[in-house]
């Protein structure tokens, strides 16, 4: 991050306010025009085809981020208020310029990934990058599944990680090579913190491992003079010295009332 805010000294002035809007309205835009075109030719020459560019139909380095995952009027108006309420999110807390080379980084591993495979790209996994960060950031954001049913971002996170794995398992090679240049940017925004939390975990289990050990190394302060236990034996039980012993005796609960007086000899 240190990088990048040296980065955005000299380059933010060129940074897109607003990018998530932007690519929303698009999306919107070729969803109506689903709708004027059901053949699919116009939507077609937005795609990513690595062979389509070769042939210098360059636009489609940027026109496939346009392309709205969901035909379903329903869904896609579901879907784009969704990427909106995440990417703003996402800008305003980070600033645009470090929004914009989020999105970025993820677009060119897409059409890297593309490029090698000789596969269509498509931006499901790039925004789908979009849905971890906003959960890494705001774990205990609520959002209301079927507009009634409260779930927490984190929630719905391992649950997207869990359906990425099984796709990138089950997948074919472009497939996995997607999703791993998909959410590069991901990674190169959170790797650092994310293996960071993790020796930290790493490093309090081993703290509560060590204090256990030293823990049981002490020698019980309580131990009942008639059957021996020890507050280690039972964290609950109760001593008590008993006022007619001649001496410092202790008992447990179950012995206190219950064993034989012990005096000194004279």
């Amino acid at each position: 991050m240190r990088f990048l805010n040296k980065l955005e000294k000299s380059l933010g002035k060129f940074a897109i306010k607003g990018l998530m809007k932007y690519i929303v309205a698009f999306n919107l835009a070729v969803f109506l025009l689903m709708f004027v075109d059901p053949t699919g030719s116009l939507v077609s020459k937005l795609m990513l085809y690595p062979d389509r560019v070769m042939k210098g139909e360059v636009w489609r380095l940027i026109t496939y981020i346009f392309i709205p995952p969901s035909t379903s009027p329903f869904w896609i108006l579901f879907t784009l208020y969704f990427y909106y309420m995440v990417g703003s999110a996402l800008e305003n807390e980070w600033g645009s310029f470090k929004f914009n080379v989020y999105y970025l980084v993820g677009m060119i591993g897409t059409t890297i990934s593309s490029f090698i495979t000789g596969a269509a790209g498509t931006a499901y996994y790039l925004n789908m990058s979009l849905f971890l960060a906003f959960a890494f950031i705001y774990p205990d954001y609520q959002i209301l599944i079927f507009f009634f049913l409260p779930v927490k971002m984190k929630y719905l996170a391992w649950l997207d990680i869990i359906l990425l794995g099984i796709s990138f398992i089950g997948g074919s090679f472009a497939a996995r090579l997607a999703i791993i240049a998909a959410i590069a940017n991901y990674l190169l925004f959170f790797g650092k913190d994310m293996m960071l939390a993790i020796k930290n975990r790493g490093n309090a289990y081993s703290n509560r491992q060590r204090f256990a050990r030293s823990m049981s190394r002490i020698e019980a302060f309580h131990k009942c003079t008639i059957c021996g236990i020890t507050e280690k034996d039972d964290k609950n039980m109760e001593f008590r010295y008993c006022s007619k012993c001649e001496g410092d005796y202790e008992y447990c609960m179950d012995h206190l009332k219950n064993h034989e007086h012990i005096r000194k000899e004279a």
